[in-house]
């Protein structure tokens, strides 16, 4: 029998995690988690950090926030089907989304009055403002994927004057009440608990990502679809166009406005934009 760990800064989350750690500084809380994940650390680990200094958003762009105003955490999903297998390979690149899946879900819940959005692939908005972003680490044993580390930073309590940029907002900007560190125990606790179960869904279809229908899942949610887009690649070319459908692999189909052809984009910042 495990018995709960009790952190008395994460009472919730403290004990609905397989395990919990709570590190007082940390470089990257998703890098510190990858590294637990490869000395075995058991899925449904949580990781949190009061304080980054090092970490990372999409593309490799850097993530900072003001100590004590927001949440550093990562979460350890390593699921295996009823046979004892890990989910095939085709599964893994949904994790990114369904991340934001979950925390959408978890802040439209805490925040009925508010437009909370999703923008593919888990950034997630309030009127149009960015609160929240993830970032998905595949972990990798003997050349095939064993885990997936998802970090997420959302801004807490950030004032107006520290924002990290002008198209941001913080939860008690948009009025949910409560200090730093029980929105960040309430929200977190929540999420894990909504990552679980969409994990639980995906290993109830064995790992089938067209059973479990995550094309539909996440589409439900992504306020990306049907919107003109600036997507800008890793290459560093940038694509304008709509984006129309997410395909059998979570990618975001966007057609190309200039060409007319229809492409898919694995990895990528987006951009809404007004329609022309």
């Amino acid at each position: 029998m495990v018995v709960p760990e009790h952190d008395a800064d994460f009472p919730l989350t403290s004990t609905i995690a397989a395990r919990f750690v709570h590190l007082g500084e940390t470089g990257s809380t998703n890098t510190a988690l990858v590294e637990l994940a490869g000395d075995g650390a058991p899925d449904g680990t949580v990781l949190v950090a009061d304080r980054q200094t090092a970490g990372r958003g999409r593309l490799g762009r850097e993530w900072v926030a003001p100590p004590g105003s927001s949440l550093a955490a990562s979460i350890l999903v390593r699921p295996a089907l009823r046979s004892g297998r890990v989910l095939p390979d085709a599964a893994w690149g949904w994790f990114p989304l369904l991340g934001g899946v979950a925390l959408r879900r978890i802040l439209a819940a805490l925040l009925p009055e508010r437009d909370i959005l999703l923008k593919w692939p888990n950034d997630v908005q309030i009127r149009g403002l960015k609160v929240s972003g993830m970032l998905a680490e595949l972990v990798v044993r003997d050349g095939a994927p064993d885990a997936v580390v998802l970090g997420m930073g959302l801004n807490l309590t950030i004032g107006r004057e520290h924002l990290p940029t002008p198209t941001s907002t913080s939860l008690a900007l948009e009025g949910l009440a409560g200090t730093a560190a029980e929105l960040a125990d309430l929200v977190l606790s929540r999420v894990v608990a909504e990552v679980r179960a969409l994990v639980s869904d995906l290993v109830a279809a064995d790992g089938d990502p067209a059973v479990a229908d995550l094309v539909g899942v996440v589409s439900a949610e992504c306020d990306t679809l049907g919107r003109r887009v600036r997507v800008e690649l890793p290459s560093g070319d940038t694509l304008l166009g709509t984006a129309s459908a997410l395909d059998d692999q979570g990618r975001l189909v966007v057609r190309d406005e200039e060409t007319g052809e229809s492409v898919a984009v694995a990895a990528a910042d987006v951009t809404h934009l007004r329609l022309a």
